[in-house]
């Protein structure tokens, strides 16, 4: 038994009127990532080129919030997607960190290369390529804080913004170096830095995904402590077949088996603990059954 209730609108509300703004901010760094990269090919900059795979995952970060939002927008009217289409957004993500991993290792690789005997860089593209970067970022961090604040979705791709303009400066401090000194070596070693920054956060990347695929509950909550919350509520003796587990980004989803006592109220005792699992856990998507307490045996739960 269960409440009535609906999870799209508030999850589709949540970025909703930042919309424009993620357009605005996914157009602009597209933009200059393809720039970036045919740049970086032209000049022989790896820091660059490793630049380039950075806003790479801000795009890919941002496509991916847009794509959130516009699957929680559409009704699916396919009977057999229960849940719409919320998992692309997962899937999306695994793919990302797949294919950025490559891309750092690839980086790291051909840096450790280089070091042996750095080729010449056009410093003049580079840096005028870096800081038309630098900009770029700083005014797609300027559109997305404001909604950072209210949608997931919407953090982790500011987030990847504002990692990225330490690339940007990375890069700029490269090409300043060469120019001014002919130390051929900072581009090489800019590029390393940029790449074992990346790495680490594209593993967590690809280890939420991961979790969220197995159906794992997710790591802020603690499945006894949700178990001992339950407990408590006034009427309910028993709680068993308990599952919590994340559906997509910010949407936690739970279901349990809850056994009352004989005199209690089915609807009090629903009603309370579907509040419980929302105001303590911020579940707000739950399916509860509620049964009486056996006077015999147990009640055919099932294992798993």
């Amino acid at each position: 038994m269960g409440a009535a209730h609906d999870h799209h609108g508030a999850v589709a509300n949540a970025g909703q009127r930042h919309r424009g703004r993620l357009w605005a901010a996914f157009a602009l760094l597209a933009a200059l990532m393809v720039t970036e990269a045919v740049t970086a090919v032209r000049t022989g900059s790896l820091a660059l080129l490793s630049d380039a795979g950075h806003m790479f995952t801000d795009v890919l970060g941002i496509g991916m919030a847009l794509a959130a939002l516009t699957a929680t927008r559409r009704r699916d009217r396919d009977p057999q997607r229960t849940f719409g289409l919320y998992r692309l957004e997962v899937l999306a993500a695994l793919a990302n960190a797949l294919l950025l991993s490559a891309v750092s290792i690839y980086v790291l690789v051909e840096a450790v290369r280089r070091f042996g005997d750095p080729p010449e860089v056009s410093t003049g593209p580079m840096l005028v390529v870096a800081i038309l970067g630098l900009l770029a970022n700083i005014v797609a961090f300027a559109l997305l804080r404001p909604g950072a604040q209210e949608s997931i979705n919407i953090q982790g791709a500011y987030l990847e913004v504002l990692g990225d303009l330490l690339g940007s400066l990375g890069v700029i401090a490269a090409a300043l170096v060469i120019a001014g000194t002919g130390w051929w070596w900072a581009d090489p070693l800019v590029a390393v830095a940029i790449g074992l920054f990346i790495l680490p956060r594209t593993w967590r990347l690809g280890r939420a995904a991961l979790r969220i695929l197995v159906q794992a509950a997710p790591e802020h909550l603690k499945v006894t402590a949700v178990h001992d919350r339950l407990v408590a509520v006034s009427g309910v003796s028993d709680v068993h077949d308990l599952h919590i587990w994340t559906l997509t980004s910010g949407m936690e989803v739970a279901s349990a088996h809850l056994t009352i006592d004989p005199a209690a109220d089915l609807g009090t005792v629903l009603g309370a603990a579907r509040s419980a699992l929302k105001e303590d856990f911020r579940i707000e998507h739950a399916t509860i059954q509620v049964e009486p307490a056996p006077t015999s045996g147990d009640c055919g739960s099932v294992g798993w």
